[in-house]
């Protein structure tokens, strides 16, 4: 039995299994219309798992997921992704904005995930109340919908697991009295929990929040919910724009104020000026020589939001350490979280491996971890080969211009 757990809460999670199971024959017409290659619109309504933040890199999140699996379901498919997720919002927002936010989309569909918030400040029965109000405003403009539990967490105490599960049971059983269409987020996220606790851990961001490796989870698990066909979306890599505000900055000839950690706060001017002789360049040093990787992180949150930086060139060397592996991914997960604007993407952030600028140091047990968070984080790596001999800062500048800087 997993610690803070009490058998009352692993009840609560056994009767979900159960209950999801009797769920899972519901069929949705919008799964006939996706196969018919008809328009469908579809609305991801919830909080800031929802939304785009700073825990998925700032650019996507499951609402662009569950496009792309549906549109591995059926090559007919044609359907259009609208994201009204808002952080910090409970249902009692949802019921504020529903009408702009989502009914005046004309949704075919209408998936529901919210929890997070409301277990912090919204009694159950109003939760259940507004779920119920949310549903028959959906259902009034022809709307299916598709309700989510939120998704499990590291419990705090503002958000203890047992808690969690109450609001779980509440979205359960709304589904069943309302016979609306269930895709139990807390259950699959637990029983992976369960089976592997790193692997779970490995697919969160922060103690709430899911990276994109738990994101594209979400949408295959809602894309398996809405179609019954499963998908896998392990393989779709992050943006391939990696630098778009760098690159926008150069083609306009703008100011370029880089926040970079050793080498590369040496090696970037010249690489930028070699490419773009005509720039203007501001580069802010980040000192990491003899720093643990929670020094690092804890740096990040006070300077980086705060400096408001075009570009961050993370270059953590293996001699940032952490006291466990859960620690080591905690906090370097927090650095890249940290070095990120907290919604939409406003500046850009790269992650630069230790074999770009130490190359000749013996490879770390981490090296791989590394390269497992920045693309679970949705981040680009600059990365060096095994038989890469160029130097780092050919490495670095030939990935600048693959990126369309400097053309």
């Amino acid at each position: 039995m997993r610690r803070g757990l009490t058998p009352v809460c692993w009840l609560l999670i056994f009767a979900s299994w159960v209950f999801t199971s009797a769920v899972v024959g519901q069929q949705l017409e919008t799964a006939a219309k996706i196969r018919r290659g008809e328009p469908v619109r579809i609305v991801c309504f919830g909080d800031s798992v929802t939304g785009v933040y700073y825990h998925t890199g700032s650019r996507r999140a499951y609402t662009d997921m569950l496009g792309l699996a549906l549109k591995q379901t059926h090559r007919r498919a044609n359907v259009t992704m609208v994201n009204a997720g808002i952080s910090g919002h409970t249902t009692v927002n949802a019921l504020a904005r529903i009408d702009t936010d989502v009914l005046a989309h004309k949704p075919t569909l209408v998936t529901v995930m919210f929890g997070l918030n409301d277990m912090t400040r919204v009694p159950l029965e109003t939760y259940q109340e507004n779920l119920v109000t949310i549903i028959r405003k959906c259902r009034a403009v022809g709307a299916e919908l598709v309700l989510c539990t939120p998704n499990n967490v590291i419990d705090t105490s503002s958000r203890p697991t047992g808690k969690l599960l109450e609001y779980c049971q509440v979205v359960r059983q709304v589904a069943r009295d309302q016979n609306v269409a269930l895709w139990d987020c807390y259950n699959a996220f637990e029983q992976l929990r369960t089976q592997d606790d790193f692997a779970w851990r490995l697919l969160m961001s922060d103690e709430i929040h899911p990276n994109m490796d738990g994101h594209k989870r979400i949408a295959e698990g809602m894309a398996r919910r809405i179609t019954g066909r499963a998908v896998s979306l392990a393989d779709v890599p992050p943006p391939a724009d990696a630098v778009p505000n760098t690159v926008a900055h150069v083609r306009q000839k703008q100011p370029i104020k880089i926040l970079a950690m050793p080498p590369l706060d040496r090696m970037i001017g010249p690489i930028m000026k070699g490419l773009a002789p005509e720039l203007t360049l501001e580069i802010v040093p980040w000192p990491t020589e003899g720093k643990s990787l929670p020094e690092l992180e804890e740096e990040a949150r006070v300077q980086v939001r705060a400096l408001r930086p075009d570009l961050v060139l993370l270059a953590i060397p293996r001699t940032a350490e952490a006291e466990t592996r859960e620690a080591y991914v905690k906090s370097y997960a927090w650095v890249m979280n940290w070095s990120l604007h907290f919604s939409t993407n406003q500046w850009d952030c790269i992650v630069i491996h230790p074999s770009v600028h130490e190359p000749a140091a013996p490879a770390h047990s981490y090296d791989r971890l590394v390269r497992q968070l920045v693309a679970a984080q949705d981040l680009s790596l600059v990365d060096r080969g095994r038989r890469d001999n160029r130097s780092a800062e050919k490495i670095i500048q030939d990935w600048l211009v693959g990126q369309g800087v400097g053309q």
